[in-house]
């Protein structure tokens, strides 16, 4: 099984995450509501078994806690894949949320790298997850997984449907990417590093 468990401690968050790209039990709990719903559209839509039990400093915003939880699943991801022999490496989808069409493409090449493209409102959803921390999510998960992350929501106008569109869309891509369809490593420079 391609998994890691990991528990990352600071003076602003502390979080304990396992993931598993072959599926498995799935339980979310950050004190974020509509964080945690997006985390299970991530780990339901990309088939992974993944639980994250995350504590922050909600008393100042959600940026240390989002962020932090993207930096985390990250190293997991990266972990994860181990060598990375065998796995597509590339995954895309387009994923519609009535109104709303977003797009998201992978690379899992090694090389971290992010475009975030999404007209996204400085609001705050339920018990205090911040809009705009979506973006920072995305750049965390890729600078510390280490692959190509473009995300683009294409048009819409409801703004959960743009980020649940979003999340959903790096589910499918990333279920795309971590797929095995044989044994030799997907790259003619014989590594997937910078």
């Amino acid at each position: 099984m391609r998994a890691s468990t990991l528990h990352r401690i600071t003076t602003e968050t502390d979080i304990n995450l396992s993931l598993c790209l072959e599926g498995g039990d799935t339980r979310i709990s950050t004190g974020l509501g509509y964080f945690d719903h997006m985390l299970m559209q991530l780990a339901r839509h990309g088939g992974f078994g993944l639980e994250i039990e995350a504590r922050g400093d909600l008393h100042v915003d959600s940026h240390h806690l989002v962020e932090d939880v993207g930096l985390c699943l990250g190293d997991a991801l990266r972990e994860a894949l181990g060598d990375s022999k065998g796995i597509t490496r590339w995954g895309e989808a387009h994923v519609p949320m009535d109104e709303t069409l977003a797009r998201v493409v992978v690379d899992l090449s090694g090389r971290p790298y992010c475009v975030f493209q999404a007209d996204l409102p400085k609001v705050i959803f339920g018990d205090g997850f911040q809009v705009e921390m979506v973006r920072e999510f995305f750049h965390a998960f890729s600078a510390r997984g280490a692959f190509n992350l473009h995300a683009a929501v294409l048009y819409g106008e409801n703004t959960h449907h743009k980020v649940e569109g979003l999340f959903k869309g790096l589910a499918r891509a990333l279920k795309q990417a971590v797929r095995i369809e044989g044994d030799e490593l997907p790259t003619t420079k014989g590594t997937l590093t910078l």
